[in-house]
Parts: C-alpha cells; structure tokens; sequence
C-alpha cells in the first residue's frame, strides 16, 4: 500500500494468463490488442490526475485542443485554460492532454512498476533487461485527434475510459518515416511525421474499448482519434539495449549522410545495430557530440 494515497498499486493481476501469452508471441514486432483489468483505478479518475498534473514540472505536461488534422507542423499551440481545468473539463474543454513520467510521483510509479513485473518476463525472455520504465496518461476530449508520430519506446497503451481508434503504420518502413526524419529525431528533432493521405491505405486500425490495450512496436508511427465520448489513456514504456542501439545507429547514419555518405537502413529486431551504435558512441566520445 502507497503510504501517499492509501491505494495498493494493483490488488489483482492486470493481464490474465491468456493476454500475457498473447503479448510473449507477438513482442516486440507484432501490433496486438490485448485484455487487461485496469478500468478502474484511483489513481486514473479525473479529479487524482488533476491533482498529479498541478505537481509534475511544466515540461511533464502538454496540452493543446483537439480538433486536429492527422499532420501537424511543430507542437499545436495551448488552449488557454489551466491543465488543471483541462482535465476536470475534458468532456467539454476540445483538448486532448498527456501527462508524462507519472513514474515522478511514488505512487505513480508503484502503479507502473506493478504493471511492467507482470510483463517483465515475456519482455526480458525477448529483449533483455526491461530499461528506462516510464508512464504517461492522456486524456482526451470526445473526437480528439493525436496527430501522427512515432515513440523510440517499447509501448502498451490501455485504454481505461471511453474509446478511441489507433491506426498503426510499419515501424522501419521508410515510406511512412523516411530514414532521415528517423536520423534528426533521435539527433533533437521533433517527433511529429509529416501527413499524406496517400499513406492512409498502409495503416491498421485498432479500436479499442475500455480494458483493452494494444501494443506499439519501437518506431511505429501512429495516429489516434478519439471516440465520441472522453478519454482516459495509460501508456506503460521500457527501452531495451536493442532500442537504444537502434537509436544510437540512427544518429550514426545522420553523421555518415552529413559526411556526404548514403548509409544503409537501421535493421529491425531481432537483428541487432550494435555496430554502427558502437561507432557512434565512440565518435560521440570523441568528438562531444550530444
């Protein structure tokens, strides 16, 4: 029990037997919608998630409406309200909201660890050492649109109120993230991947309901839209050797281009980037590069 809140993290599995050998076949590729028992949580109602949003950092919090198209250029401009009052009024504010690294609060971060040891031996079998845990929990307006992007973490989003629609694009493909938008991302750059509607056709869309949660592959870009009711949305993240190594090998291939090189693709898990990371670690070493 969290000393903080008077809440256990969880008093239940979240995933049963079923959704956990769901999740161990498909990691780390495979897109998957899985069950979890998590609709209800203290922790996740409206009013605690306004109180955890007036202690996080400023820059632990975004918030912007959310009448969106799918592409934007650069981060949408603030609504004008408090989070505080996003957040109470999300069923009628026209925003759409994420918290980030709740992991910051303890209790926050006892609900995510309790979480992440459920997975962590599917996860660990795969990839290795579970890394970096982090958490993040969006709240959104009816009909609210996350614009496409892409996340370098290993990622399950439950869905804990109302519903929204994640339509996924394959992650390492370069037609829906071009090799050098990958390369200026992981060098400082924005997340937010340039919209085309001839792209459309390439995506899956997996809705999602209240306890069910569906899983993104490292690098998979994404848009969502929310249903026509108010949301609520935890995503659990970890990093893994093999996620770092494909960012770091990334950034080597963004110093080979400027170099006047054309660099051959990062490769997907399993196969690993251990060389190229390698170089660019020694190059970062040498040279200060951040």
């Amino acid at each position: 029990m969290d000393a903080l809140t008077g809440f256990t993290a969880v008093d239940r599995p979240v995933f049963d037997a079923e959704a956990l050998a769901q999740f161990s076949a498909a990691y780390p590729e495979t897109p998957i919608v899985l069950r979890h028992e998590l609709r209800e949580h203290p922790l996740l109602e409206l009013d605690a998630l306004a109180v955890l949003a007036g202690k996080l950092p400023d820059a632990s919090i975004e918030y912007n409406r959310g009448n969106l198209p799918l592409g934007i250029d650069g981060k949408p401009a603030p609504t004008g309200m408090t989070i505080e009052d996003t957040i109470r009024h999300i069923a009628s504010s026209n925003s759409w909201a994420v918290l980030k690294n709740i992991e910051q609060d303890p209790a926050y971060e006892a609900l995510l660890l309790a979480l992440l040891g459920e997975l962590r031996p599917a996860i660990e079998a795969k990839t290795g050492a579970m890394l970096s845990p982090q958490g993040f929990v969006f709240i959104s307006s009816p009909n609210a649109v996350t614009p496409y992007h892409f996340d370098p973490e290993h990622n399950i989003l439950l869905q804990l109120v109302g519903s929204k629609v994640m339509t996924q694009f394959p992650a390492g493909d370069a037609r829906f993230a071009p090799d050098t938008t990958h390369e200026s991302y992981h060098s400082g750059g924005p997340r937010e991947l340039v919209w085309r509607d001839e792209l459309a056709s390439g995506g899956r869309e997996f809705a999602l309901g209240a306890g069910e949660a569906v899983m993104v592959p490292v690098m998979a870009p994404h848009h969502v839209r929310n249903g026509p009711q108010s949301s609520i949305s935890l995503s659990i993240t970890w990093r893994s050797d093999w996620s770092f190594e494909e960012a770091d090998a990334r950034c080597w291939n963004g110093v080979l281009r400027k170099a006047g090189l054309i660099p051959r693709p990062t490769r997907r898990w399993p196969t690993d980037n251990r060389g190229k990371a390698l170089a660019f670690r020694v190059w970062r070493r040498l040279f200060g590069a951040n």
